[in-house]
């Protein structure tokens, strides 16, 4: 461990994190990134590194591929003289400043730290899942529901949440028919979010059903469904398929010492990006579970930075 105290850590290298650096950067406070090596089992670059079109990122007019996009946030943190370790951060220590951070390469010390770890989406794990990745399969429908790929084709999303409600009548903008996927047989999101997705005419329910296998060539052609109850399989012929069955907040590694919310993020004061422990500013997925867009996730990289530069200026 060096004797060195950094003035402020970030953990992550997604939008959120990759804002935090540059503006950070910019304001002289040498920040130190550890983005991560398949932390999560995702590239570092985050979620938009699995992601193949990225068309709602302002700046971007024509789009942008996802892992294009997230070299570019890279290469422009390095420009204004962030500090890139490929590790991923195994612990860290809050229960005094400096923070200590552990990684591969050993201890460091912080005065600040900024966690941007994202939210991984969850996936079925189904045979076929890999192969049409982003050629058919996605786990955003409000990222992906309008790329050409999609429009005017049969669409299936699998969950029974108020995020599955949200998706598939999201996608009934660009698909002709959207099948909901659901192992139970009623649907666990509010009451009026119910009511509208059932009597939507373009929405059609499969009930005590689980995909099981997806099927296609080059892209998506089809997924073979299995009905719980009876067991009988059958296969329905779409051309996306989304998964909204929730998403893995990245925080095993603070092993508690954060304040976290019941489905494991990270709590923030209101209009802040502060956290239970001063000094530490969350930013991105980490702790949103409602928008969970690269725009949004930005906003509170940047949002962190300012307020790390202000929370130094006030200590110092």
């Amino acid at each position: 461990m060096s004797n060195r105290v950094e003035k402020l850590v970030i953990v992550g290298s997604g939008p959120a994190g990759h804002t935090a650096a540059i503006y950070s950067a910019r304001a002289d406070l040498s920040p130190l990134m550890f983005e991560g090596f398949m932390a999560g089992g995702v590239a570092a670059g985050g979620q938009l590194t699995t992601t193949n079109d990225v068309e709602n990122y302002p700046g971007f007019p024509e789009g942008v591929n996802g892992p294009e996009m997230m070299d570019l946030f890279r290469q422009q943190s390095l420009r204004f003289g962030t500090r890139i370790l490929t590790e991923t951060v195994e612990r860290v220590d809050l229960s005094r400043r400096p923070f200590r951070v552990t990684a591969s390469s050993g201890e460091t010390l912080t005065e600040t730290l900024i966690v941007a770890t994202g939210a991984t989406a969850r996936r079925l794990g189904i045979p076929g899942e890999e192969l049409f990745w982003q050629q058919g399969i996605s786990a955003c429908a409000v990222c992906d529901g309008a790329l050409p790929i999609f429009r005017n084709k049969v669409l299936m999303v699998v969950g029974g949440g108020d995020t599955a409600v949200e998706e598939a009548t999201h996608l009934t903008k660009f698909g002709t028919e959207v099948i909901v996927v659901h192992r139970r047989d009623t649907l666990r999101a509010s009451k009026i979010m119910q009511q509208r997705l059932l009597s939507h005419p373009k929405i059609r329910m499969r009930w005590d059903s689980v995909a099981e296998e997806a099927l296609g060539d080059d892209a998506l052609k089809s997924v073979r469904i299995r009905n719980v109850k009876s067991n009988e399989t059958n296969v329905v012929e779409v051309e996306g398929l989304f998964y909204a069955i929730g998403h893995i907040p990245n925080t095993g590694f603070l092993d508690g010492q954060l304040e976290l919310d019941d489905a494991g993020y990270i709590v923030t004061t209101p209009g802040t990006t502060r956290t239970s422990v001063e000094g530490v500013f969350a930013a991105g997925d980490v702790q949103d579970k409602v928008w969970r867009q690269a725009v949004t996730a930005a906003g509170t990289g940047c949002m962190a930075a300012l307020e790390v530069e202000r929370f130094l200026t006030e200590k110092s």
